[in-house]
């Protein structure tokens, strides 16, 4: 079923593109293959081409070679024309290295390679530099880089403020929304291609808040299973189980096949059918959560999964927070029409990763909604409405976050989310003086149709025409990645990713068995990963690097890594020794676990791996520091000199 799947999804979702994604020239094939000299031209069909992609890059970076030093590894440069003979395509997407320099030449001023988080961002960080220069600490070292200001330098940079409700009343009756925050859903909506005659769209605190907002509110009681498809532990989730739970939910989840960690077809599409003849008509199974990828392993799963849960009577949840920046394009809403969609954005990559989650309610769905008090459910404040806000209900705090007076504000819900409010990763900003005041150039006795204006700083801004019922937003990145479109950015994360793939694997510690330095959890090179690895690394003996040190050690090099834990792993009789070895409690951060505990603790076992994302702002530069850095682990003696620099600082906990 699995594969009959892929094809199916290939079909939907693809088609036509494979001619653009992979162009292989004769010096390739003459590279590849020294004793014949006949170039074989490729056949014209999407499976011949993932086959054409994946065979070619195994046999032409670093072919019949492995590092067993990291000093042995070729420089930046010529890693790079290699890389580049192995995939001339790539040329065609260096448009995105200039819209780096430019927009987001942070990066390169910092030296930073940033591989720890997946999504889609707002606004570029050129676009918030301008927003107020005086507050620049950083300057461009690049004399491209634009000086004129922006059309509307009033950026709406923006907190959170949370908000009781009732998630089915928000949605049946409407709230109180700004023209902000109008603006904002629909050019989110216009850039996901989500229509706002099917969907409603609610702003949530984040991607977590979205999934628990959805089990609060779905009917468990008629509807009462849970099915979710996750490779890995998820705090979304885990949340959403956990109240699912509580209102009498049974949750099922499915497993992945070591050591590739693909479905197991056959078991979920038990689960997914379990009872169908025994159902009465028209009544549903429960709420099947399906991610389009893994945000950890990067495999893509087949889409056709949604039609066969619909098929049996579920109700569907896509998350859709680790798609591509444009992958909502080939994603085909209109036809498997899922009556709920999360997904989330941040503020500026690199910069301010804080940003909400959006949850998407299909509208004909409303109605299956039960009424309970839902947390989650946020309004965004515009950064110029700050002030005021801060000088009644809010204070700021030593750690840089916005903290709300109890007292002042009845409606706030919870201690635990105060923290995520207002989550600025860089600097507070200083407090603008704001008032509003009638456009002297509007036409006398307009009334309540007059253009507003807002002068900041004794700046004058027209930011409103509530005649027109206009408010601009310039959502910089958004407009970035349209005009890349789906096919450029696609094209650049499978060659980077399938590049680092093949790349780790060549790494061998110098011994007489040739040892791995580098495990891969997941897809390796495939046409068709997404732009995530999980993978862990390992010393000469063996024995694991944990995650959580390899974590900071790329840290302190300027490379941002994050580390997860897979779990739901099925292991089949062959491997049921390798299960011993592998397998971990995440309670006993990272200590292995004999194979002979109880089956009612599986959920707690699993393995934690080191795991990296690539955005569609990633370049070669930040894949070949990761691949370096990696590679000074074939130094027998380098965790060790780490290690004593780490407890030299007087750092005894590893904090991440």
């Amino acid at each position: 079923m699995q594969s009959a799947l892929n094809e199916k999804q290939v079909s939907q979702t693809s088609q036509g593109c494979c001619p653009n994604l992979l162009f292989i020239n004769s010096s390739l094939f003459s590279h590849n293959n020294n004793n014949n000299n006949t170039v074989t031209k490729p056949r014209n069909s999407s499976s011949q081409c993932r086959q054409t992609f994946a065979a070619t890059t195994s046999s032409s970076i670093f072919p019949n070679t492995k590092f067993t030093n990291h000093e042995s590894l070729p420089s930046l440069h010529e890693s790079y024309t290699e890389f580049n003979k192995v995939y001339p395509q790539f040329s065609e997407t260096e448009k995105i290295d200039s819209l780096r320099a430019k927009e987001y030449y942070h990066l390169s001023f910092l030296n930073q390679s940033c591989l720890d988080y997946i999504g889609i961002g707002l606004f570029s960080y050129f676009q918030r530099q301008q927003h107020d220069a005086s507050k620049t600490q950083l300057s461009s070292p690049s004399t491209s880089t634009p000086q004129s200001p922006l059309q509307y330098s009033d950026i709406p940079f923006f907190s959170i403020s949370y908000k009781t409700g009732n998630l089915k009343t928000l949605l049946l009756h409407g709230g109180n929304e700004s023209e902000f925050e109008s603006s904002m859903r629909k050019r989110i909506m216009k850039f996901l291609n989500i229509s706002e005659n099917d969907y409603f769209m609610v702003f949530t605190a984040n991607r977590t808040s979205a999934f628990k907002l959805v089990a609060d509110s779905y009917p468990f009681q008629s509807c009462k299973k849970l099915l979710t498809v996750y490779d890995y532990e998820s705090e979304a989730v885990e949340a959403m189980v956990g109240s699912s739970e509580k209102r009498g939910a049974k949750t099922m989840s499915a497993e992945f096949s070591w050591p590739r960690l693909r479905i197991q077809s056959t078991k979920l599409k038990k689960m997914i059918v379990s009872d169908n003849n025994k159902r009465k008509k028209n009544k549903k199974s429960g709420l099947f959560v399906f991610p389009l990828h893994s945000r950890v392993t990067g495999a893509r799963y087949p889409y056709q999964w949604m039609r066969t849960a619909q098929e049996n009577g579920w109700h569907v949840l896509i998350d859709a927070c680790a798609l591509g920046p444009k992958d909502m394009d080939s994603f085909g809403l209109s036809l498997f029409q899922p009556d709920f969609l999360i997904c989330s954005f941040y503020k500026v990559f690199g910069e301010n990763p804080s940003g909400f989650g959006c949850l998407f309610v299909k509208k004909s769905s409303i109605s299956l909604l039960e009424s309970s008090s839902c947390a989650g459910i946020v309004n965004l404040v515009p950064e110029r409405n700050l002030p005021n806000n801060l000088s009644e209900n809010y204070s700021t705090s030593s750690n840089n976050k916005v903290e709300v007076d109890p007292k002042k504000s009845p409606s706030i819900l919870h201690e635990q989310e105060l923290s995520s409010l207002i989550s600025f990763s860089g600097r507070m900003q200083a407090p603008q003086l704001v008032k509003v005041e009638a456009d002297p150039k509007a036409p006398e006795g307009s009334g309540t149709d007059e253009a507003k204006r807002v002068v900041v700083n004794n700046q004058i801004n027209i930011v409103e025409d509530s005649k027109n019922g206009s408010f601009d937003i310039e959502c910089r990145c958004l407009d970035q990645v349209d005009s890349l479109g789906l096919t450029l950015i696609t094209n650049r994360g499978r060659y980077l990713i399938n590049w680092l793939v093949n790349s780790l694997l060549k790494l061998k510690h110098p011994n007489d068995e040739g040892v791995p330095l580098v495990r891969i959890y997941g897809p390796k090179i495939r046409f068709d990963r997404g732009p995530a690895l999980a993978f862990n690394v390992y010393d000469w003996k063996g024995e694991k690097v944990e995650p959580v040190l390899v974590q900071k050690l790329a840290d302190r090099n300027n490379i941002s890594v994050s580390y997860g834990f897979l779990h739901h792993i099925w292991f089949a009789d062959k491997y049921s020794e390798e299960k011993g070895r592998v397998l971990q409690s995440k309670e006993g951060k990272g200590e292995k676990v004999a194979t002979n505990k109880k089956k009612d603790r599986d959920d707690n076992l699993g393995v934690t791996v080191v795991t990296a994302a690539l955005s569609f702002l990633a370049n070669f530069e930040d894949v070949y520091k990761l691949w370096t850095f990696v590679a000074r682990f074939l130094d027998a003696d380098f965790v060790e000199k780490e290690r004593w620099r780490y407890t030299a600082l007087n750092q005894k906990t590893i904090e991440v």
